[in-house]
């Protein structure tokens, strides 16, 4: 059988097969054709196929549709059985469900219909339920219909809904970037970038509903006052910020580092209730606070007394009460000398030098 040129795609020329043949076919005009159905097939009698319109061209670039077999090209679902092309236009009226037997399985709606020279068969198909996987499969566009098909409605739903889902996706990210950011604005300390009094409360919350065991150290600041009064609030920023990374560095990312007021810290050591390497932990930290922080030319000087509880020594008491006995012993500290450490003595409701 003697195969025409190829299609061009770019000026959706349709592609046929034995010019000869058409003409004598006697069928419509075949710009037409291609315009009014540009997913049709001409078959001939013998299941060859002669032509086919430019959306199934596209649909199987590489070639394999003129000249080959329609059921070797296609593979019939409803009606089961058919193997003759001259049966498709007698069988349920011409309606019939194929599906591409290579490459994207496609469901095809198609009609056939006897053409009147009785030398072959028109087949037009649509893509029925499966427009959408289709369109997306294919990268088709509305340009690939009928302009009164009704996929070219489906699409621009299609088409809508998608933009309208991708704008709501968009915006919910957005909102929900702002919430984040706004959830952790208002549980940080705008200054040292800590977690805030607020912040501590969630998690000491969670903590006591949660039954989770952890330690607490309630810090505060020895001579911050003399910094503030002798070289100023800027100053005393500077400390408050060195202050808060020596505290960051000292506990794990697990626990809780809050600033609760103007010198006064909480630590927070979940699951974290040896008292022995809790007053390590706040040794190391009285020892680093007290070396000097530069500011200008100038060197602040601090030091800091730090109380400690545990859930663990302090059963049954709630957070709340917890901080209590913390800031108990910090106050024991302050009164023993500064720059040291006390635990809190949940016995005699008062406090043990460390």
């Amino acid at each position: 059988m003697n195969v025409g040129a190829r299609v061009n795609l770019e000026t959706c020329q349709p592609q046929t097969c034995n010019p000869d043949l058409l003409r004598k076919l006697n069928l419509l005009d075949m710009e037409a054709l291609s315009a009014f159905m540009p997913m049709h097939l001409v078959v001939a009698n013998d299941g060859r196929i002669l032509r086919a319109g430019p959306t199934l061209l596209k649909l199987r670039p590489e070639g394999g549709l003129i000249g080959g077999m329609f059921f070797d090209v296609f593979e019939m679902r409803r009606p089961r059985g058919v193997t003759h092309i001259a049966l498709l236009p007698v069988q349920d009226g011409g309606r019939f469900l194929v599906i591409f037997r290579e490459g994207v399985r496609s469901h095809f709606k198609a009609l056939a219909a006897n053409l009147s020279c009785g030398r072959g068969v028109l087949v037009n198909l649509s893509f029925g339920i499966s427009v959408v996987d289709a369109v997306e499969a294919y990268d088709l566009s509305s340009r690939d219909f009928a302009a009164t098909d009704l996929a070219v409605e489906m699409l621009y739903l299609f088409e809508a809904k998608s933009a309208a889902m991708s704008e709501s996706k968009m915006l919910n990210q957005r909102l929900q970037g702002a919430k984040v950011a706004a959830e952790e604005q208002a549980f940080t300390d705008t200054l040292t970038g800590l977690k805030n009094r607020r912040a501590l409360g969630h998690v000491l919350d969670r903590f006591e509903a949660t039954g989770v065991p952890f330690g607490l150290m309630q810090v505060d600041l020895d001579y911050f006052k003399q910094v503030n009064d002798r070289f100023g609030h800027a100053a005393g920023d500077e400390v408050l910020q060195v202050v808060a990374r020596i505290l960051v560095s000292e506990t794990r990312d697990c626990d809780t580092v809050a600033r609760v007021g103007g010198d006064e810290f909480v630590l927070v050591f979940q699951r974290l209730v040896d008292t022995e390497v809790l007053q390590t932990i706040a040794h190391r930290i009285i020892s680093r606070l007290e070396e000097p922080v530069p500011y200008g030319g100038d060197a602040c000087r601090i030091s800091c007394s730090i109380g400690i509880a545990t859930s663990v020594s302090h059963p049954g008491v709630g957070a709340d009460s917890l901080l209590d006995e913390a800031d108990k012993a910090l106050y024991a500290s302050k009164h023993a000398g500064r720059g040291r450490c006390m635990l809190a003595n949940p016995d005699a409701g008062s406090a043990a030098g460390a």
